[in-house]
C-alpha cells in the first residue's frame, strides 16, 4: 500500500502547479507591472479603489481571460501630440 500512495504524491501536486501557473502567476504579474496604474484612485473619482485593485479584481475573477484583458490592452497615448 505504501508504494502505491508514494507513486501518487507526484500525481497529487499538478492541480495545485495548474491552479498556480493560470491564477497565481498572473495575479503577481498585475500587482507587481509598471503598467499597472496607481493603487490609489485618481483625484477627483467617486470610486475608492485605484486602477491597480481594479486589475487584480479582474484577473481573480476571470482568471487567465482578465490576465489577457491586461496583457493586451492598448497603452495609453500621449495627450500632447
Amino acid at each position: 500500500m505504501n508504494a502505491d500512495l508514494s507513486a501518487m504524491i507526484p500525481w497529487a501536486s499538478i492541480p495545485w502547479l495548474v491552479l498556480f501557473a493560470l491564477y497565481g502567476l498572473p495575479l503577481l504579474h498585475v500587482a507587481l507591472s509598471r503598467r499597472g496604474g496607481g493603487w490609489r484612485p485618481p483625484a477627483g473619482s467617486r470610486c475608492p479603489f485605484g486602477p491597480r485593485a481594479g486589475w487584480l479584481v479582474m484577473v481573480l475573477m476571470l482568471g487567465p481571460v482578465g490576465w489577457l484583458m491586461f496583457a493586451l490592452r492598448r497603452p495609453r497615448r500621449p495627450s500632447g501630440r
